[in-house]
């Protein structure tokens, strides 16, 4: 499994219009081949600030199935009003485990 790590600036004031967005963008990464789940988490000090992790069964599914699919057109139509700049993604290997369980 690969876990994608995105950090998104979301733009002053915004932040639970964001919130809402998610939610509705959660339901087309879901349609996605190899989506697996998502998480949303914001920064306490920093409310604008929020980290997105999200599942896929590969690199590829995300970077090729989804990313050239309509699907992330879709995506970024509903929570990319809210970038105050471009997000920054990372990718890591392996599943998420509970701390103590490493």
């Amino acid at each position: 499994m690969v876990v994608e790590h995105v950090d998104i600036a979301v733009t002053p004031g915004r932040e639970e219009e964001f919130e809402a967005a998610f939610v509705r963008g959660r339901e087309v990464l879901a349609e996605a081949e190899g989506f697996r789940w998502a998480r949303l988490l914001r920064q306490i000090e920093a409310p604008s600030s929020f980290l997105v992790l999200i599942g896929w069964d590969t690199l590829e599914a995300h970077t090729v199935g989804f990313r050239e699919s309509e699907l992330f057109g879709q995506w970024r139509a509903v929570v990319g009003p809210f970038f105050a700049v471009p997000p920054t993604v990372v990718h890591y290997a392996g599943e998420l485990t509970p701390a103590g369980d490493a």
